[in-house]
């Protein structure tokens, strides 16, 4: 089948055959007529399918008839992040080259200026993330009630990142008669709730298995101790070993773990970049530039590289952490193999990982193998077993409190003789009875302190003579303390 016999327009149909594209991925061939027959589509298809041309397309051939108003968009796009709603916004500017369609992009970390003076003119398409269009609503900036298609993409990863709440409120501003796309990869029960309440008697395509894997990427674990130091030495070594590796991406689960590992690898000479949240728009789409260019072939990244990404040429995909959610796994390791090529997607494994490696397994339906050693054949790492002995030569056992001063803290009597715990005498037979200050001695410590000079408040060095220390409460022991106890 060729994109010919979709029903697309001949000047889309243009525009896809100079983009170099002439036969349609499964998601697209299927996926298509049904938007153009004006019909609510729900696409469940793995990562690096195609699944942005399959709404896109469509999309142009419809929007060539009719005109955009005033602060009133006539179709939405609602994306998880900013790098998929700027990379669905080149799709419509690579295969719209030969219509007069107007786009506009709304999303964190640009002006509200700019994106307001686009929106006053009117807008074919406007592509946005959840908050910032609620931003322009709230705003009384933007209306609704224009929209005749509405697209969620990465459903999914909006459940992940918490926008589902913000979906619903947008999908009660919209039309009710619009048209829905719904597109995700997996289908959790709470996605599956969302698709039945804001879709009407959806076409359900589904080209494979919800959560699978591609079978052009291999998959292997690699065996490490669980400090970071030793990590981050293994997956050198895995990237210097790869003879094959053109780019990469390196995910971790945690954003101050992605500039840590960043600054390591630049240390040791890496050409690195880093991409996670926290950093400001211009950073975040530096960093993506010069990874696509091979500036900077290797890319630490959070997850929020891990949904939709077109980087079609990686070759390797490394888990520095394997992720705490199965799903996440699937769309990180779907950065590589993407159209039919071939890659390669290695996950550092420690010992406190095995539940959430049998949790990828279990989701999709395949074991992972390691890559050498496994875990049962790890060695002990020395640096850690050097710091716990280093530990334990400076602090004591518990239990047996702090050592004692002078020839008793070295003595090998058991804790009975010492009075630890373990004892075999009664608590009342260990009592000493109260002893009384003799009143000679009273009076020499008060002679004593009479007679010492002066000192100022700042004068506390080693070769001050204080006299002998005092123990306990001195001369001030209070009168109750002075009576003998009653035993029995």
């Amino acid at each position: 089948m060729s994109f010919a016999e979709l029903g697309l327009s001949e000047k889309v149909l243009t525009a896809v055959t100079t983009a170099g594209y002439s036969t349609p991925t499964p998601i697209q061939a299927q996926a298509i007529p049904h938007v153009l027959a004006r019909k609510d589509v729900l696409g469940i298809a793995q990562t690096g399918t195609g699944k942005t041309a399959a709404f896109t397309l469509p999309m142009l051939t419809i929007l060539e008839s009719g005109r955009a108003r005033a602060r009133m968009p006539r179709t939405l796009i609602l994306e998880p992040t900013r790098e998929l709603a700027a990379q669905v916004e080149e799709n419509f500017t690579r295969y719209g080259a030969n219509q007069k369609l107007s786009v506009a992009l709304l999303i964190g970390g640009v002006s509200f200026g700019d994106q307001d003076a686009k929106i006053t003119r009117g807008v074919d398409v406007l592509i946005a993330t959840p908050g910032r269009l609620l931003d322009h609503v709230e705003r009384g900036k933007l209306l609704l009630t224009g929209v005749e298609l509405l697209v969620i993409d990465e459903a999914d990863r909006m459940l992940d990142m918490g926008f589902i709440p913000d979906i619903e409120r947008i999908c009660k501003l919209v039309p009710f008669t619009r048209q829905t796309l719904f597109f995700t990869a997996t289908m959790p029960p709470e996605i599956t709730r969302i698709s039945e309440q804001f879709l009407h008697n959806p076409v359900r395509v589904e080209v494979a298995r919800p959560a699978t894997t591609a079978a052009t990427i291999t998959q292997r674990l690699i065996a490490s101790n669980s400090q970071d130091f030793e990590k981050r030495e293994t997956l050198r070594r895995l990237i210097k070993e790869a003879t094959d590796l053109q780019n990469a991406i390196v995910f971790c689960n945690r954003k101050r773990d992605v500039a840590t590992l960043h600054k390591s690898l630049q240390k040791h000479g890496f050409p690195a970049v880093a991409l996670h949240g926290d950093m400001d728009q211009y950073a975040r789409m530096a960093a993506l530039d010069s990874f696509r260019s091979g500036e900077n072939p290797i890319l630490v990244a959070s997850d929020v590289a891990a949904r939709g990404l077109d980087i079609p040429a990686v070759s390797h995909v490394f888990n520095f952490d394997v992720p705490t959610h199965a799903e996440d796994y699937v769309h990180r390791i779907g950065r590589t193999g993407r159209a039919g090529r071939l890659g390669t997607a290695f996950t550092i494994v420690t010992r406190h990982d095995d539940k959430l490696v049998a949790a990828v397994e279990k989701l999709t339906g395949q074991s992972i193998a390691f890559e050498g050693p496994g875990l049962d054949a790890l060695p002990p790492s020395e640096a850690r077993e050097e710091r716990r002995g280093r530990r334990d030569d400076k602090r004591p056992a518990r239990g047996r409190g702090r050592p004692e001063r002078g020839a008793r803290a070295e003595t090998d009597a058991p804790r009975s003789e010492i009075g630890g715990k373990g004892t075999d005498e009664p608590r009342s037979a260990t009592r000493r009875e109260p002893v009384r200050p003799d009143s000679d001695v009273l009076a020499q410590g008060r002679r004593r302190d009479h007679d010492a000079p002066r000192r100022g408040r700042g004068s506390h060095g080693r070769d001050d003579d204080d006299g002998p220390q005092v123990k306990g409460l001195g001369d001030h022991v209070p009168a109750f303390l002075l009576r003998s106890a009653r035993i029995g």
